[in-house]
């Protein structure tokens, strides 16, 4: 038996669909580059609320609402956090539904609420940081802030 004999198990490359996006190999590039970013900032954050200043004893409400959330960048820092977290955390969910779910209805159903969950969480998320943003205290609002 020669090589020419052998039929090739795969489809040639002239015969494969072609389509703009590869949208595994983007979801591969996008978990590394979120998981290695993702260690920087829990990292930084860690460092910045218990390492720094007087430690695990400094957080309460007034150490986030009125000394950390004043400053727009831990602001922006913790709301990038929450957004790369979530959906890296989505994404590796979504690869490991991919693998084990065979049959196409139950793995688009699955994948779909994960996003969904996943954008949801990222809303109600958000929505906390901004309202702690802009002034949680004021007269007549709540009592945990007196």
């Amino acid at each position: 038996m020669t090589i020419e004999a052998v039929e090739y198990p795969r489809t040639p490359l002239s015969e494969r669909k072609k389509s703009a996006q590869n949208w595994e190999r983007a979801g591969w590039a996008f978990m590394r580059i979120s998981g290695v970013l993702l260690i920087f900032l829990v990292f930084v954050h860690l460092y910045s609320n218990l390492i720094a200043g007087d430690g695990v004893h400094q957080i309460d409400y007034q150490f986030v609402v009125a000394e950390k959330f004043a400053v727009p960048f831990w602001l922006i820092w913790d709301a990038l956090l929450l957004v790369l977290a979530l959906i890296h955390g989505t994404n590796g969910m979504r690869t490991i539904v991919n693998d084990y779910v065979y049959k196409p209805g139950p793995r688009k159903a699955l994948v779909a609420t994960l996003w969904i969950a996943c954008i949801v969480e990222i809303v109600l998320g958000m929505i906390v940081l901004i309202v702690f943003a802009v002034e949680p205290c004021f007269q007549g609002g709540a009592s945990i802030c007196s």
